[in-house]
């Protein structure tokens, strides 16, 4: 995949998921990117797991389908993120 795809797909799926979670989530645009592109890593791992059973690292790709598992692995990487910050403060 090309370096502006990743971007705009990572841009994209963490505003979703910025905009789905509850509260509020701190860090500018660059932030958001890498949050979406995080995203695209855990929801494309989740979604070869979940369709062939076996735990192997993988990206979604740049469509719907790819959008909407990074925007999951998005949302699922807020949430550890948080529940590792709340503990060490």
């Amino acid at each position: 995949m090309d370096i502006i795809a990743w971007v705009v797909l990572g841009l994209l799926a963490g505003a979703i998921a910025k905009a789905i979670y509850p509260g509020y989530q701190g860090g500018g645009i660059l932030a958001t990117i890498l949050l979406g592109i995080v995203g695209a890593f855990i929801g494309g791992t989740l979604g070869v797991f979940l369709q062939t059973g076996k735990l192997a690292l993988a990206a979604s790709g740049f469509s719907l389908y790819g959008l909407a598992l990074a925007v999951v692995g998005a949302l699922i990487a807020i949430f550890i993120w948080y529940s590792f910050a709340r503990r060490t403060v």
